[in-house]
This record gives C-alpha cells, structure tokens and sequence, in this order.
C-alpha cells in the first residue's frame, strides 16, 4: 500500500558539529593557563580559520566556547566572518573529556543545524574521534587519533537530534587547518 503525496514522514535536517581547537597561544608563563592569550601567528589563525568556515559553508546557528582568554580570542576574531550566532561560553570546557565535550553539544538549541565548540586538546579531537561512525573519512579518523593542532576543526554531521548523539553516531567529514 503506497504512501499518500505530501505525507512522508519528514526527514530530520542534517546536523554538523564543528569542533575547533583554539589558535596558537602564548606559551607558558606565569599566567594562570586559563588567562594565556592567543600568540600574533595565533591572531592571524583565528582570522584565517574564520574566513575558512565560512567559505566552507559552516556558518554556525550556535557556539559554545570555553572560558579561557585564548578560545575567547580566537572566536572574537573568526566571528567576523561567521556573523552574530548565539554563543554561550562555559568554563565546563577547561580540561574536558570528549564526553564531557559531548554533554555540553547534547544541551545546545535544539534548532541549530550547525554547531561551532572552540576548545582545547586533546578534547576536541577526542570528541570528534568518539562520535566518528560509519561513513567516516580514513584520514580525518586518523588526524583526529593523533590529536589536532592550533587552529583546526573537525566537521562531523548526523540527521539525529543533539540529544541523540552518542559514540560512533556521526560521520566524521573533514579535519581541516586554514595554511597559516
């Protein structure tokens, strides 16, 4: 028995996470760790991995980015390619684990079709290492198992809802690293 026309269930929108590792910071000092700033190579990562998302298409609906001073400067300066999204910034980043990483995604808007993280390793590329399934890219896999430097992100996308998403429920498309 067939389907009547316009009553197909409605198929879930895709939904891509972006988890973007902080761009080059200041090393070391007698800082807090929280309160290092973003290094000059780091300001002009930021500005370049902005200008990347956005040529790419991923302009985020939501982002959350962690307390410390080098992810909040590295979102100021890749926003201005990325518009005025909603952004809730949290210290629950600082030292995270993937799955703490993934706690906080499940909570976003549960609107937002793109999501941007600006954190830390190795919780970014764990995070992203936890939720590659089926259908993932071999060498996004194994860039994400080493670990990602300054100023990359990886996109996953899943058509479950933010809550939804769990271990190996995504497919992992891209680790990308704007040249610097």
């Amino acid at each position: 028995m067939g389907t009547a026309p316009g009553t197909q269930p409605a198929t879930s929108p895709v939904r891509r996470l972006v988890l973007l590792r902080h761009a080059k910071a200041e090393p070391p000092s007698e800082l807090p760790d929280e309160q290092r700033p973003l290094a000059l190579r780091g300001r002009d990562q930021a500005v370049k991995v902005g200008a990347a998302l956005a040529e790419a298409g991923l302009l985020p609906d939501a982002v959350v980015v962690s307390g410390a001073v080098r992810t909040r400067q590295t979102w100021d300066l890749a926003r201005k390619h990325l518009g005025e999204p909603p952004v809730v910034y949290t210290d629950d980043l600082l030292g995270a684990m993937p799955r703490g990483v993934l706690a906080i995604v499940r909570e976003v808007d549960p609107e937002a079709r793109t999501v941007l993280v600006v954190g830390h390793e190795p919780a970014m590329a764990g995070t992203a290492e936890l939720l590659a399934g089926p259908g993932s890219a071999d060498d996004a896999i194994a860039q994400v198992r080493v670990g990602v430097p300054t100023a990359t992100y990886s996109v996953l996308e899943s058509d479950l809802a933010w809550p939804e998403w769990d271990r190996r429920q995504a497919r992992l498309l891209t680790v990308t690293r704007p040249t610097s």
